[in-house]
């Protein structure tokens, strides 16, 4: 079974930088590399993990401004949903072209799919498309561990108000593919604390709308 270990490297957004690894196999992930760390390369290193992927729920700013730093450090293949690509290489469409800083970066080196399955030991890591927060907004499931990005929180769901968003698709997105998980499904969000795909269907506040569909 996999192990993860989650860093805040961008205090001012609140964003969930994830490493997801095995020790038997000395191999890992890297999930939305909010900023260049080396607290992150130090810990890679002291656990001797290897990185083949720097997996990616979307392509908003506060989820992608380590990629180049990362990618530098551990040569691994970026990988992102087809419909947020192109947010990698615009400034205007990854929304940092409103922050202090732009941002842009080379094409992702590998297309997602729903549905794809990324190798990690002994364990796979599933792609399950949710669009809402943006058209390629994706969740990345392994063992009973669902990182979850900007798709639903503890007691809250992403914001639906930027120009790809829709409040119809992320509520879809939610009663459809995560409702179906089991209970006791660990979820891991792109900001704030974790939760449990059970405790959601009680306390989310969107339950309500989501029953009515």
């Amino acid at each position: 079974m996999v192990k993860y270990k989650v860093f805040n490297l961008l205090p001012s957004f609140g964003t969930n930088t994830y490493v997801i690894y095995d020790k038997d196999c000395s191999c890992g992930v890297l999930v939305d590399p909010a900023d260049a760390s080396d607290k992150v390369v130090n810990f890679l290193k002291k656990e001797e993990i290897e990185i083949s992927h720097i997996l990616l729920t979307h392509g908003h700013g506060d989820h992608i401004g380590g990629l180049d730093f990362f990618k530098e450090k551990t040569n691994a293949s970026v990988a992102i949903h087809k419909h947020d690509a192109e947010k990698l290489i615009n400034p205007e469409k990854n929304l940092s072209s409103f922050m202090d800083n732009e941002i842009k970066f080379d094409p992702a080196d590998r297309i997602l799919n729903d549905g794809d399955i990324i190798n990690i030991g002994g364990s796979n890591i599933m792609v399950i498309h949710t669009p809402g927060h943006t058209s390629g907004s994706v969740c990345f499931l392994v063992d009973n561990l669902l990182f979850s990005g900007d798709t639903i929180f503890e007691n809250s769901i992403g914001r639906t108000d930027f120009p790809d968003g829709s409040m119809e698709k992320i509520i879809e997105s939610i009663k459809e593919k995560l409702w179906q998980l089991d209970d006791d499904t660990k979820v891991l969000p792109g900001h704030g604390d974790e939760t449990t795909i059970g405790d959601e269907k009680i306390q989310n506040p969107f339950v309500g709308a989501l029953s009515q569909i």
